[in-house]
């Protein structure tokens, strides 16, 4: 049973947009890069709360209200810029704590940094990380990523998004990737769960950099709104990001700063941190609009999206670049569905009783929307092919040794297997 109080906010918000009218794989999970980053420039280096008109939207609202769950390697609630921000959590692995507080896996600084980015308060040492909802509130369901768990990934998934569902989520973000365009089953319940209780999913694309070349479920399903990542400057990220043809948006992914478990920051980058940027908008969006479902809320980001080629959606950028602002105030006609498709409608069509798999898996959603002017990671294996989205260099370096080192078993083991037999 699940309840959603909105009401409460709707007359703020309307007040406030009449004033301003903007197959086991080793190694990929947190960064490329993971450098600490000095207090004193924290906020100065968050350029896209200027860039990506998130400073903008927050002269109608800063996301108060919205429920966004983090389900990740656990949320450390104590660190200054979330302390208050966590309204509760559990734990799915059957490692950390009761409450999904306790970081738990290789990686385990992950959740703590992609929470930041979608709610931080910036209250830490040298003002600390703001996310781009400060006033939005967490919800921690932590996972196990690269260690041994009595329970399969698949199942954490599941059952962390149904529960999410249940506490009152209006927002999932999900860092990680399958690896795999297909998924099992149990996520038809859990993310059909999702979308029947109007909870809007956001996934990563994935990254070059950790080996994902093309997008993995979830980021492959229907309904789903999948964020890419770009440059400094835009483009889309050569290590810090993937492509596919359900990519929706793109968000920064490179010279990222987030927080870290203990209080301190690091300079990182991946999808892993687009994705909570734009649940952090998707938080404004539903704030500013309280009566809002999700189709619609995912229709906004899309419509207001800054295109970067002549070809919307592009397998590359997907509808553009989001832009914060536009999302939230610009004037953007209803849709009576959900512009990326319904997963109920592909189960319905794909899961046939005779079938050993989906006879469509990837296929493009999408379809040309109407489009609004602008308002002016640590690498980590997840049940042997579950990462998180965004890559860590020596993972990545032990993966390939590891795979060189097999390799070359094979390939010595197969000279022996011929020599013995020319012997006899």
């Amino acid at each position: 049973m699940r309840v959603r109080a909105r009401s409460a906010r709707r007359v703020a918000a309307v007040a406030a947009l009449a004033l301003l009218a903007g197959a086991a794989l080793t190694g990929a999970v947190a960064s490329v890069t993971d450098a600490p980053a000095a207090a004193a420039s924290i906020q100065n280096r968050e350029y896209w709360l200027d860039e990506y008109g998130i400073r903008q939207a927050w002269q109608v609202t800063r996301g108060e209200g919205v429920t966004i769950a983090i389900i990740d390697s656990g949320v450390d609630d104590a660190h200054p810029d979330l302390v208050g921000a966590v309204v509760g959590g559990t734990d799915v692995s059957g490692l950390g704590s009761a409450d999904g507080t306790q970081p738990v896996g290789v990686g385990s600084d992950h959740g703590t940094r992609v929470a930041s980015l979608a709610a931080g308060r910036g209250v830490g040492p040298g003002g600390g990380v703001l996310g781009a909802a400060p006033e939005a509130d967490i919800l921690t369901v932590s996972l196990a990523f690269g260690v041994a768990s009595e329970r399969s990934g698949d199942d954490q998934i599941a059952d962390a998004v149904r529960w999410a569902v249940d506490r009152g989520a209006d927002i999932i973000s999900l860092s990680l990737t399958r690896n795999t365009v297909e998924w099992p089953e149990t996520w038809d319940d859990a993310f059909g769960y999702a979308e029947q209780n109007d909870v809007l999913v956001i996934a990563a694309a994935g990254n070059r950099g950790s080996g994902t070349e093309q997008v993995g479920a979830p980021a492959t399903m229907p309904g789903v709104l999948v964020v890419g990542g770009v440059d400094r400057a835009g483009r889309a990220s050569d290590e810090a990001s993937s492509q596919g043809i359900t990519i929706g948006v793109m968000a920064p992914s490179e010279q990222l700063v987030g927080a870290v478990p203990g209080g301190g920051y690091v300079i990182w980058q991946g999808t892993s941190g687009a994705t909570p940027i734009v649940a952090g908008i998707a938080a404004l969006v539903r704030s500013a609009h309280p009566d809002m479902d999700a189709a619609n809320v995912i229709q906004r980001i899309l419509a207001t999206a800054r295109p970067v080629t002549a070809t919307t959606p592009d397998p590359l950028y997907g509808y553009g670049l989001v832009d914060a602002r536009a999302a939230v105030v610009a004037d953007v006609a209803r849709v009576d569905a959900n512009p990326l498709g319904s997963l109920a409608e592909w189960v319905t069509v794909n899961r046939r009783a005779d079938a050993d798999a989906p006879s469509v898996v990837g296929q493009d959603a999408r379809s040309p929307i109407a489009r609004t002017a602008s308002g002016g990671d640590a690498a980590s294996t997840f049940d042997g092919a579950w990462r998180l989205a965004s890559p860590r260099i020596p993972e990545l370096m032990l993966g390939a040794l590891v795979v060189v080192t097999a390799l070359a078993a094979l390939v010595l083991t197969a000279a022996g297997f011929v020599r013995r037999t020319r012997r006899q």
